[in-house]
């Protein structure tokens, strides 16, 4: 895929952040626009911008990504409208921070329900669909929290973790069976979005100290330029993509020093997180 033009681009988690960013983005690239949030509010207000960044068709969905039946219902309908689905951004995310001692099962059942079987579910269902395209393509949004560890982290490590398996797996199965599909794992760093104070925290954390610290020290990069780096990434077909500096600084420190990079995290930790 060498461009987005005339494309039909399907989004997850579009309301707000990375989600909207890549549906302004891919609009302004002469793509058709299909976006999905459950946050409806935020979703209307993301379908004004992607009008007025020139998308000729634009599709807007309530949808609850870990609702598996409802987004069979909702690939068929968008497969239907448009006739063809060319690439899927499953992108619907959120965070869950505590220690393990304190978070229940319910909490990873929550966090896996939406961060890991969206994007599986999001695969499946338009994966058909992209093969049919004949020039489609799978993005699937891990996390930098998906190559590196950190403490509290461990649901959302484990989520993202997951996603890059399973997408790595499934790119060595669109090279095997010859499918025209495309696959990229995105790892975004610390990008401005309201995923940690839209997330979930335990009784024992400090949560307006966490977002702060996210949000004024750590959320280096802005929305709109994640989404530019990643469709980059789509269109060079690349198999990861990883977004920010930090990103790329922390995953090669990571390399280095192997396992002991688990170490050297555990003892900042104690000096940084609140």
């Amino acid at each position: 895929m060498k461009t987005l033009n005339d494309k039909v681009v399907v989004i997850t988690g579009a309301g707000s952040g990375i989600g909207r960013a890549l549906a302004v983005e891919v609009a302004r690239r002469g793509a058709l626009v299909a976006i999905s949030d459950i946050d409806e509010a935020g979703l209307a207000e993301t379908v004004e911008l992607v009008k007025e960044a020139g998308a000729s068709e634009v599709r807007a969905d309530r949808l609850d990504v870990s609702d598996r039946a409802a987004f069979a219902t909702y690939a068929a309908a968008v497969a239907e409208q448009f006739g063809r689905v060319n690439v899927v951004v499953n992108n619907a995310g959120v965070t869950m921070t505590g220690h393990f001692e304190e978070i229940s099962y319910d909490d990873f059942e929550w966090i896996m329900g939406i961060n890991f079987w969206g994007v599986v579910t999001g695969t499946k269902e338009f994966l058909p669909h992209l093969i049919a395209s004949g020039d489609g393509h799978v993005v699937n949004i891990s996390s930098l929290f998906g190559l590196v560890s950190m403490p509290g982290q461990s649901t959302y490590n484990a989520s993202k973790y997951a996603v890059r398996g399973f997408t790595e797996a499934l790119r060595e199965e669109m090279l095997v069976d010859g499918h025209p599909v495309g696959v990229t794992c995105v790892h975004p760093g610390g990008i401005r979005t309201g995923i940690s104070r839209n997330g979930r925290k335990t009784e024992g954390v400090d949560g307006p100290a966490v977002d702060e610290l996210f949000e004024k020290k750590l959320a280096r990069m802005s929305p709109e330029k994640a989404a530019s780096v990643i469709v980059d990434g789509i269109l060079k077909n690349r198999a990861r993509v990883l977004v920010g500096l930090d990103a790329h600084l922390i995953h090669h420190a990571a390399k280095l020093l192997g396992s002991r990079y688990q170490d050297v995290v555990a003892r900042g930790s104690r000096r940084v997180l609140p």
